[in-house]
């Protein structure tokens, strides 16, 4: 298990120099930086040097640790800075999960008078946490097979891995691609009028889709179409496969069945809830486009941002955003969520079990992206879908034992394991966040959001004895 200790040694390493970097450029919080970056690169430190050894690569069991392993380091180490600032340690693990999560939800208020400092931190761990599960979802998780995951390998990964050379490459591909989207993403901003440090941070937690922002109003505080539909633009082009990005670049080849499930499902939504909003409303078209447009694909490819509470669009609004929660963007994206991949085999499955019914003799092959799915890969869809409902069910339980009204539960759980953000109603809707909920309802959200980012059965699969007895 060295090797295990030894990366999360380099993973406290790096979030003491973010914590260093964010000590100089913002003076006001330096001394809660700079004691954070001491603390942490200390341990750091001690972590990578005892357990420094020669790499003889990862067995099983390794990597499920390492793969949940990480994302708990990082959020202990990012909540270190927000406790010594003025967070209750609680509040300060939430916020953190949040960000490194990329979920977005948060019990902050008074953003507007908050330090840039603390803010920037919210943004760059939501910045590291979005292309942390890209290297996990496109390195790690197929060779786990959690939940067909395995299928994205075949898919993209290992084409693209033999058409860069080598998975260092692909790596750098990936990260370049990742950072162009943001630097590109920051100057539209700023030259729609955000200042420099808005354009930052809100560049960080729009291609990263956590949803962070830098008000109380979120990104309503921008009354702008430019700056609205540049949101739109990037948030969508974060839940892209990133995988795809390189595929096009490198073979010029377009076709994804999961981009273009995304986006059909997006055009099809914004055009009924846009048309709804309209009739019911009075809302301008082209007003109701944008307010829809803006909404849907934040909470479809779970960025969380809003520019304003569509929970009092009326009732079929609110269904409809309920609904869109668990969505997802494509795997391989930073968006969290079900995922668009899975959804096509569930319902393909699902058509296939329906004409075997009608024709029992008929032979019915599931196929995707033009390959038979595997009985492996529909294993593993179907136990994700399991285990997410599980999850949801048992942390929407756990909830209302704790004093949440049954909506608040069931769309605090729900925000939760499909890493939103904001959920529906008056407390934790996009008008209110997660501050009015006591202590333990929060670790449990943290929780929820943990499992949700990680896909459930990376992390639950550890707490069987007869995985570690195998292993």
């Amino acid at each position: 298990m060295n090797f295990v200790v030894f990366v999360n040694g380099l993973i406290l390493l790096f979030m003491a120099g973010l914590m260093l970097t964010n000590a100089v450029i913002f003076p006001a919080t330096s001394e809660e930086f700079g004691t954070s970056a001491l603390i942490t690169g200390m341990v750091g430190t001690a972590l990578t040097i005892t357990t420094r050894s020669a790499f003889t690569g990862l067995r099983r069991l390794q990597t499920f640790l390492l793969t949940s392993s990480v994302w708990l380091t990082a959020a202990l180490a990012g909540a270190l800075p927000l406790y010594l600032w003025s967070m209750t340690p609680v509040d300060a693990l939430f916020e953190s999960m949040s960000g490194i999560t990329t979920t977005g939800s948060t019990v902050m208020t008074g953003l507007d008078d908050t330090p840039q400092g603390i803010l920037m931190w919210r943004a760059m761990m939501q910045m590291l946490g979005g292309v942390g599960f890209i290297v996990v979802g496109i390195a790690l998780l197929p060779i786990l097979k959690v939940g067909g995951m395995q299928l994205f390998r075949t898919e993209s990964s290992d084409k693209n891995d033999k058409e860069l050379g080598n998975a260092a490459r692909f790596a750098f591909a990936t990260l370049s691609v990742y950072s162009g989207l943001m630097v590109l993403c920051a100057v539209l901003y700023r030259l729609g009028g955000m200042s420099v440090f808005d354009a930052a941070a809100h560049a960080m937690t729009t291609v990263s889709t956590g949803g962070y922002s830098t008000s109380d109003a979120s990104f309503g505080q921008f009354d702008s179409a430019f700056l609205q539909w540049t949101a739109v633009f990037f948030m969508i082009m974060g839940a892209l496969p990133f995988a795809w990005y390189i595929r096009v670049l490198y073979r010029g080849r377009l076709r994804s069945e999961q981009v273009l499930a995304l986006l059909w499902t997006l055009g099809l939504v914004i055009a009924c809830v846009s048309l709804w909003l309209t009739l019911t409303t009075g809302t301008p078209p082209l007003d109701a486009l944008r307010l829809v447009a803006f909404n849907v694909v934040s909470v479809v490819t779970t960025t969380g941002y809003a520019t304003t509470d569509y929970t009092l669009w009326g009732p079929f609004a609110v269904a409809v955003f309920f609904l869109l929660t668990a969505a997802g963007g494509c795997t391989g994206s930073t968006s969290g969520g079900v995922k668009a991949m899975r959804w096509i085999i569930l319902l393909r499955a699902a058509r296939a079990e329906i004409r075997k019914i009608s024709l029992p003799n008929a032979v019915s092959t599931i196929r995707y992206e033009g390959r038979k799915v595997e009985d492996d890969v529909m294993t593993g869809v179907i136990s994700y879908f399991t285990f997410f409902a599980l999850t949801l069910g048992c942390l929407a339980f756990a909830l209302g034992l704790l004093g949440l009204d049954f909506q608040t539960a069931l769309s605090g759980a729900l925000t939760a394991v499909a890493n939103v953000g904001p959920g529906i109603g008056p407390v934790i809707g996009p008008a209110g966040n997660f501050a009015p909920l006591g202590d333990a309802a929060k670790l449990a959200i943290v929780v929820g959001m943990f499992l949700g980012r990680l896909e459930m059965l990376t992390v639950l699969v550890l707490f069987s004895p007869a995985f570690w007895r195998e292993a």
